[in-house]
């Protein structure tokens, strides 16, 4: 299966990203993109997928992943079924790293770790352990309170001389080209404004193509076509919405980008199987 390209923005005033994700179930979605990934895995038992790697794992897991290495996670069983599973991610780019060294020599080590890294990193059960309250207490926190517990954690996982490798081999480095900048400028307008009206011809304005090219482009580097990408945006803003706040599906509908609520129920059942009031019940 080909990997899905993931496009990753990052909150204004942030130098990395974190992601709390509390979800009943952990879906297979096989993608990579050019950030690192720290993953700390919560009340989860299933399967880790990493480049050609496959294990089985559990509640604690905690994972490294270097840039673009394709990767999943996917498990239905909750350790204790009265709570959601909890996904603690963090994002952050190889540049970050190397501005750290730059102007702090003392953070060496974060560079070393990530080249450690390219082919994922799990880290041993001792080192889990002692990250594991730190990660969980980011949620509640700043962004400026979360950045030194960030480097607290990273520089306990960088002295775990029993981190053991993940993939036979480290994903080849994807060079920031112009059409990786052009995409990037497209993908970045559509993050931010999914939930209007988003004519192709302003996009394709953006990568200074026309209209048939720029389908074709937009294909070619998410497999994706623009309306299923902004269905997918859309579909997933919904989600979040329907898990963590008690507005009704008509508000959420429009928060998400729909102006007709039957369109939006028929493209949410399309994609996840189920109506939005159905999926409400379920997760919430």
């Amino acid at each position: 299966m080909r990997p899905q390209y993931e496009h990753l923005t990052l909150s204004p005033g942030h130098s990395w990203q974190l992601l709390w994700r509390e979800l009943p179930e952990l879906p297979f979605l096989w993608h990579y993109h050019p950030e690192f990934e720290l993953t700390l895995t919560v009340n989860a038992r299933g399967q880790r997928y990493v480049g050609d790697h496959l294990a089985d794992f559990a509640d604690g897991d905690l994972i490294l992943l270097g840039p673009n290495l394709p990767h999943t996670w996917s498990a239905s069983e909750r350790i204790d079924p009265t709570r959601q599973m909890l996904a603690v991610v963090v994002w952050f780019s190889r540049d970050w790293l190397v501005q750290l060294q730059t102007s702090l020599p003392e953070l060496a080590g974060l560079l070393q770790l990530g080249k450690r890294a390219d082919r994922g990193l799990q880290f041993s059960a001792t080192a889990a352990e002692a990250v594991r309250p730190l990660m969980l207490r980011m949620e509640n926190l700043s962004p400026a309170q979360r950045l030194p517990l960030l480097l607290e954690l990273l520089l306990l996982l960088a002295q775990d001389e029993r981190a053991q490798p993940l993939a036979s081999i480290a994903s080849a480095p994807i060079a920031l080209d112009a059409q990786r900048q052009r995409m990037a400028r497209v993908l970045d307008y559509m993050h931010a404004h999914f939930q209007t009206e988003i004519p192709v011809q302003l996009l394709a304005e953006r990568a200074a193509l026309s209209v048939g090219a720029f389908h074709r482009f937009f294909k070619r580097h998410t497999q994706l076509t623009v309306t299923a990408y902004l269905a997918q945006l859309r579909v997933g803003s919904a989600c979040q919405l329907l898990i963590q706040t008690d507005k009704s599906i008509g508000a959420i509908a429009q928060q998400a980008g729909y102006r007709n609520l039957a369109h939006f129920n028929r493209q949410f059942r399309a994609a996840k199987g189920v109506s939005p009031r159905e999926f409400k019940s379920r997760y919430r």
